[in-house]
């Protein structure tokens, strides 16, 4: 499947949780928990106000996430508008080597999306073709290819969860829009842990400034909502 060149791309916001230090997890093999449950009741609020999730496949193979809206009055208020109770779930491989046995791919019935780079994609396209739709996105794959054809697919609202690898593309790209970054109240301070961004991830200068537009306690945590483009004020 070839993806259609296209002008216009969905509005993208970057979603991530980290420690004090910047830290997105530890090195242990048990995930840490950086979020509270209100702020897990606001981001699966944002979930429900967009059209598409995506994670990396880094993020399916470690932390296999579901990827749905958790609560079931959002979930009706989607289905109430011609919507599915859930987002279109889409990831992103260099190699097709996912597990047709993960969450992403057996829990709930939204659409599924593997946007797999050309090398991969006949491994991918028999792993995973009868459980998502598995698109070529180039070699290696091109994140504005990537957004082209969601937006051919109706996609005008993407939230990307993950991880810091997908994360760090997307704005080494210039493609994302919108960041939401929640500091937890600790520090992780081991190297060998993921970090939201890694040193040499990409060539940000130091004299280009996100702007802040919003600041928020949820409880012992803070949300801070970075505007990355112009087109944060539209929405």
């Amino acid at each position: 499947m070839s993806l259609p060149p296209a002008p216009t791309r969905p509005y993208v916001l970057l979603s991530c949780a980290t420690s004090i230090d910047g830290y997105i997890d530890d090195a242990s093999d048990k995930r840490l928990l950086l979020s509270n449950d209100d702020d897990l009741d606001r981001v699966d609020a944002v979930r429900a106000s967009c059209d598409a999730i995506l994670v990396g496949a880094g993020t399916v193979r470690r932390d296999d996430p579901r990827l749905l809206v958790r609560s079931a009055s959002r979930r009706a208020e989607r289905v109430a508008c011609g919507r599915p109770a859930s987002p279109t779930k889409v990831t992103l491989t260099t190699h097709g080597d996912l597990d047709p046995t993960a969450r992403f791919f057996t829990a709930g019935d939204p659409a599924r999306l593997v946007y797999c780079a050309s090398g991969g994609l006949e491994k991918a396209q028999e792993r995973l073709g009868r459980l998502a739709t598995v698109v070529d996105a180039g070699e290696p794959v091109d994140l504005a290819r990537l957004l082209a054809d969601l937006a051919a697919r109706g996609v005008r609202r993407l939230m990307v969860e993950g991880g810091g690898t997908v994360h760090a593309q997307f704005l080494a790209a210039g493609l994302a829009d919108e960041l939401h970054l929640v500091v937890a109240p600790f520090f992780v301070g081991d190297s060998r842990a993921p970090r939201f961004v890694g040193e040499g991830s990409f060539p940000w200068h130091p004299g280009r400034r996100a702007r802040l537009a919003e600041a928020r306690q949820i409880d012992d945590v803070v949300l801070l909502r970075y505007a990355l483009s112009d087109r944060c004020a539209e929405t």
